[in-house]
């Protein structure tokens, strides 16, 4: 039986440290760090994902701001308070909520994020940095994902890690971030042919391809590390991840559950790198 990597455990003890953290830096800084989130419109899991990070904000005295457009927003509109929010002394990280809709260019506007508030890490620069191995704000999921597996004692250097996805967002970064530590990587997508052979060859498989319980138990490597970066909803209404738990516990070593796995460390990801942008911002 798999050890339960409990991602919400490690999320709160992140999180008490992040808040004693901002604790010391805020008199230092003659403010709070400050975190702006965009709202585009009216999707209802980007209300509860913006609304979750905001109450994370609070709890950790960082400044939280949320400000909400409409639907019909334009391009123009949305550029100009990325923009004010680039210029504000009093906000270290600006997050536009994903996905917009469809008449914004989301590449357009993430470019136009200060790369030193990108707290998202999803700037060019950024991201450019992440490849050459250079410090900079990494992508909150494969961050969490990487703190998870450290905080659980999972090795990964000399390790084959295989990734199943390729979303700038999760799978590339996460590639990246495995090879910086010497993990020996793989990355599937929807034309690797042998997916199940391919993701047996992993000492380490994280799955993050939208896809609900695509990867099976036998799919697995005896003793293999899962991390399990899906979040799906059956007709039931009931959430699953990409990775069918009940059949990948009995032969993997270490498994996230969905939820209460990758989840809650994507959030105080974001936190942390939003003390790490007012921290550098305040000359600290």
């Amino acid at each position: 039986m798999a050890i339960l990597i409990d991602g919400k455990a490690a999320a709160e003890r992140l999180r008490a440290e992040i808040r004693a953290a901002t604790s010391d830096l805020t008199p230092r800084l003659g403010r709070p760090p400050g975190l702006a989130a965009v709202l585009v419109g009216d999707n209802a899991a980007s209300r509860v994902y913006v609304r979750n990070k905001v109450r994370a904000c609070e709890e950790c005295g960082i400044l939280s701001r949320k400000i909400e457009l409409p639907a019909s927003a334009s391009q123009q509109e949305l550029e100009q308070l990325v923009d004010s929010l680039n210029e504000d002394n009093a906000v270290d990280g600006v997050l536009v909520q994903l996905p917009l809709p469809p008449h914004l260019n989301e590449q357009a506007i993430l470019r136009r994020i200060s790369p030193a508030k990108d707290v998202d890490g999803f700037h060019p620069l950024n991201a450019g940095k992440l490849l050459l191995g250079e410090d900079c704000f990494e992508p909150c999921t494969p961050a969490g994902v990487m703190v998870l597996m450290d905080r659980y004692g999972i090795e990964i250097k000399g390790r084959h890690a295989v990734v199943l996805g390729r979303s700038n967002i999760v799978g590339k970064p996460m590639a990246m971030m495995l090879l910086r530590r010497s993990a020996t990587v793989t990355i599937c997508h929807s034309a690797t042919n042998n997916l199940p052979g391919v993701v047996r060859l992993g000492d380490i498989v994280v799955a993050a391809v939208g896809r609900a319980r695509l990867v099976q138990g036998d799919w697995l490597k005896p003793g293999a590390a899962v991390i399990d970066v899906g979040i799906n909803r059956l007709p039931d209404g009931a959430l699953c991840g990409d990775v069918d738990f009940d059949s990948a516990k009995e032969i993997a070593g270490a498994i996230t559950p969905v939820p209460g796995g990758v989840g809650p460390m994507t959030i105080a990801m974001l936190l942390s790198n939003t003390l790490k942008s007012a921290r550098l911002r305040g000359g600290q």
